[in-house]
Formats: structure tokens, sequence, C-alpha cells
């Protein structure tokens, strides 16, 4: 009798717990994001690691005693997407490419996911710019928002209903013969 109810009792532990956990995996920005930016900001370095945020209207990002700010009013439009990346990188996956008979090409199929988000601003001569940053998985939406909420303008939502809205409005003209 104890047995079964070990049983049970590991079951209800083990349904808990797949239930918990995926809430767990989903993140929410409560502070700065440990960021890449790739390229696009004014007076930072391409490929600068650093933290970034919105702040009081602004998007914020400090790159050692280096920031820069991007007032969200004067973004124009803001996108992310999820992509991958080389997991082994740098000199190592470049020396494993030496490998005999192929063998260090099997390095580049391990890929680690991350969030893009890309921002187009204008800045206060009123010259467009861009900015590309990678971020943890789950973290571009979640800035996005914040983005949007603060003024920021983006054309993502609106290209995304206007072809639902047009492909549900027009009739399949396409015959078959």
């Amino acid at each position: 009798m104890t047995s079964r109810s070990t049983t049970v009792l590991v079951g209800v532990a083990t349904l808990f717990a797949g239930l918990v956990i995926p809430v767990g995996n989903a993140q929410q920005v409560s502070g700065p994001v440990k960021v890449v930016q790739l390229t696009g900001l004014v007076g930072v370095k391409d490929n600068a690691k650093g933290t970034l945020s919105v702040e009081s209207g602004n998007l914020h990002f400090v790159h050692g005693k280096t920031s820069s700010d991007v007032n969200a009013a004067s973004i124009q439009d803001v996108a992310t997407a999820a992509d991958s990346q080389r997991a082994v990188g740098g000199t190592i996956g470049l020396m494993s490419m030496a490998a005999p008979y192929g063998g260090g090409r099997v390095l580049s199929l391990f890929r680690t996911k991350i969030d893009t988000l890309t921002v187009q601003y204008r800045d206060a001569d009123g010259g467009l710019h861009g900015a590309i940053f990678t971020m943890p998985v789950g973290t571009s939406e979640v800035i996005k928002k914040e983005l949007v909420a603060q003024g920021a303008h983006t054309t993502s939502d609106k290209e995304s209903a206007a072809a639902s809205a047009a492909s549900s409005s027009m009739p399949n003209k396409e015959q078959k013969q």
C-alpha cells in the first residue's frame, strides 16, 4: 500500500511540475536586459555587449562607460524576430573547421536561439538611422511593447492586420482548369 501511495504522490508532483515549469520559462523584463548591439547606434562600436532598457520614454543602451539614448517618440519602426546563432564560435569554431573528414563542420550544427530587435529612428537633425540588437529568447517582444506604450511606432502590426483583412475580403480568383 505504501508503494502505491508513493507512486500516486510522485505522479501528482510530476503533473504539478509539468504545469508550473512552462510558466517559469516565460521571461519578463524587470530591468536592463543583456544584449549585443550589432550595429547602428551613434557613438557605440559594432558588436558591443551591454544592457538595454526602456526608461522615461527612451531606449537606453549602456556599454561600459558609453551610453546611448533613443527617444521613443522618434522611433518610426520596431521589429522583432526569432533567430539562432552558432553555439561554438570564435577561435575554437574556426580551428575546428580544420578537423579531418569534415568533423569540425558538425560543430556548426549546434545553435542557440536568440531574439532580435530592430529599431528605425530619426535623430535630432532628421537623419534616418537603424539599430539591431540580439538578446535572450522572450525579451524582444516585451521591450517592443514597452516602446510602443511610450510612443514608438511600429508597422509590423499594421501590415499583418492589413494583410489578413485583404486576404479575407478578396475572393479567390484562381480557377482550376
